[in-house]
């Protein structure tokens, strides 16, 4: 029986990564900012009863890569960032699965495997995933031509937590957290943000704020980590989906960011389900309307 259940586990980790065509460590060597990582303190990867993968403990940020085919590249990409409330990578059904849909209408996509926030890994855990990010576009942009990209057409997008992640580079692209001696642009071209978590002044997701920021942040810090409150004229477009009766994310946290972004100027779009609560990947049963088809229909909108 053990036996058994360890094969079904690692068919279906094969499974997750067989689109993969490589995995790229974020940073060449030690991780910058990084503490010498306790014996105890090891990446685990975990099959949920649901079928999906969820990773914790992440010390070493990579990104998978998810070619688009040649026959129908657009040279759009896009870098995912799975949610788990910055304790977790919902990997699976919030990171590969959403690549793989890329893939379909021809843009490349990464998935971001981010490193989660932890005084026991990291010397400043406040800005470390912002950090990640950041490397992530630098080295995503910087490769264009070997993924064959367009370096004026790369996004970012991200679920829950990653959507707060996402929505950080959004708006501190700007705010140098890596080496980038070649001045590379860090701005990401657009941004697809699902029940993605905004504020962390208002409708806030207190685990979230918690895991980044510990128990007592500074209303500084609130502040810079409120994406609705740090956008301006030059913030690029972005999509945003969530569902009304989200009881872990209020919906009110993309309402903000839409009126954000509509109040300077920035093309965006929302769609708001009725139903589907929180953490629906791709599929919200509740409904019968594809949010990524929508958000295909946009993409194409704004010429991306």
């Amino acid at each position: 029986m053990a036996k058994s259940y360890l094969f079904f586990i690692v068919f279906l980790m094969v499974s997750f990564f067989s689109n993969a065509q490589e995995v790229i460590p974020l940073y060449a060597g030690n991780v910058p900012g990084s503490k010498p990582t306790p014996i105890g303190y090891v990446e685990n990867t975990e099959v949920r009863a649901n079928g999906t993968l969820s990773i914790t403990k992440v010390s070493i940020p990579t990104l998978t890569v998810f070619k688009a085919p040649k026959d129908i590249a657009t040279g759009t990409a896009v870098i995912v960032c799975p949610g788990g409330g910055y304790a977790a990578l919902a990997f699976s059904h919030e990171g590969t699965d959403v690549a793989k849909r890329f893939n379909e209408i021809g843009i490349t996509a990464f998935v971001l495997k981010y490193r989660l926030p932890s005084d026991e890994i990291m010397v400043d855990k406040t800005f470390a995933l912002l950090q990640d990010i950041e490397q992530a576009i630098y080295l995503v942009r910087k490769g264009a031509r070997k993924y064959n990209i367009k370096s004026d057409k790369i996004g970012t997008m991200g679920f829950s937590a990653g959507g707060h992640l996402a929505s950080t580079l959004l708006v501190h692209y700007n705010d140098l957290k890596i080496s980038n001696q070649e001045k590379i642009s860090l701005k990401p071209d657009f941004a697809a943000l699902i029940y993605p978590v905004i504020s962390f002044e208002e409708s806030v997701h207190t685990g979230t704020m918690k895991n980044l920021l510990g128990l007592n942040p500074a209303e500084s810090l609130k502040l810079y980590f409120s994406a609705n409150n740090n956008v301006t004229k030059k913030t690029s477009p972005a999509f945003l989906v969530h569902a009304k009766d989200d009881k872990t994310v209020p919906v009110y946290n993309s309402i903000l960011l839409n009126e954000a972004l509509k109040k300077n100027g920035v093309d965006s779009d929302i769609y708001l389900y009725e139903k589907g609560g929180h953490g629906f990947g791709l599929v919200n049963k509740t409904s019968d309307v594809d949010w990524f088809n929508l958000l295909s229909a946009w993409l194409k909108k704004e010429q991306f």
